[in-house]
């Protein structure tokens, strides 16, 4: 009965996080396919920015399911219920934290090599059209830098913070020996849990800066106000007209029969590129200025100010 009732309480806690990983997929597809260019998305960069956002955010809402799963075994008044004895409760946190260091280690994957390598393959393909083979090991090439550094974070943390014992009688063979005994020991978790804590230090000092800059920049914005969208199209209109006008200049050169050099098929290319650009926004402002938001935040502006 007891076995049953902490399967029980294990399948709930998982079906959560199940539930969770879902909700979490179907947001960074959205996310990613909303703000990727289109004209120049690829099918590997698309799957590695959804696959590593979500690896990310998978390993945040790991940790409601780790506090679900510890609540869900004591009682109101703190001590463990009758089916978590210490056998089960080991089994339910080995698996909670099996699952903790499995993302922090597929994290690393992403952040040191997959990620780098996709980055730089494609910056390769933009650069050079040559064969594929040449992409890959330039990219290999400049991931190989990243690389090193996760190898380097891994030592740090796998062998600087032990607690080694001082013995005066100890040779330094011994010392570099129970080293790699306390390595063992660990399993190598204390050197993926130091990369990743890392990792972390980065993104708090990311998280730090860009929330002050944040906090102070949201009321300045808010008195100072944004372009009118009528405005916007006035300035957008005139870019039409100027980009029109050099189309026609340089496709007159051709009206005699001559071909245009290669150099002036590119600006061509450019510039109608840039009108269809410019016409998507004009259409775009249109729709904002007729939009019932923009005539409730023109109506709230003192409130603002």
């Amino acid at each position: 009965a007891k076995m049953a009732a902490a399967v029980s309480e294990l399948l709930t806690g998982w079906c959560l996080f199940g539930l969770a990983l879902l909700a979490i997929l179907v947001f960074c597809w959205v996310y990613v396919r909303k703000y990727q260019s289109r004209r120049e998305s690829e099918v590997i960069s698309t799957i590695t920015a959804i696959f590593a956002l979500a690896v990310a955010l998978i390993s945040s809402a790991l940790l409601p399911v780790d506090i679900f799963l510890v609540s869900y075994m004591k009682n109101q008044n703190g001590t463990f219920k009758e089916w978590a004895d210490a056998n089960v409760s080991r089994q339910i946190e080995d698996t909670v934290l099996y699952g903790y260091y499995t993302l922090y280690s597929i994290i690393l994957f992403c952040v040191f090599l997959w990620i780098p390598f996709v980055y730089f393959y494609y910056e390769e393909k933009e650069e050079d059209d040559g064969n594929t083979c040449s992409q890959v090991k330039t990219a290999l090439k400049y991931t190989l830098g990243f690389i090193t550094i996760c190898a380097i974070l891994l030592l740090i943390g796998a062998f600087v913070p032990l607690d080694i014992p001082n013995k005066k009688n100890s040779t330094e063979w011994e010392k570099v020996k129970l080293l790699f005994e306390e390595f063992g020991s660990s399993h190598g978790l204390t050197a993926l849990s130091f990369s990743i804590s890392s990792l972390t230090v980065i993104g708090m000092l990311a998280a730090i800066t860009y929330t002050a800059y944040g906090m102070s920049a949201l009321p300045l914005n808010l008195i100072k106000g944004t372009t009118s969208a009528a405005y916007e199209r006035l300035e957008n209109t005139e870019d039409i007209e100027e980009v029109e006008q050099h189309l026609l200049r340089i496709k007159s050169k051709c009206r005699d029969g001559r071909p245009l050099s290669s150099r002036d098929r590119r600006t061509v290319q450019q510039l109608e590129e840039r009108l269809r650009t410019l016409r998507r926004r004009e259409r775009h402002l249109e729709s904002i200025e007729k939009s019932w938001w923009t005539k409730f935040c023109e109506a709230i502006r003192p409130l603002k100010v």
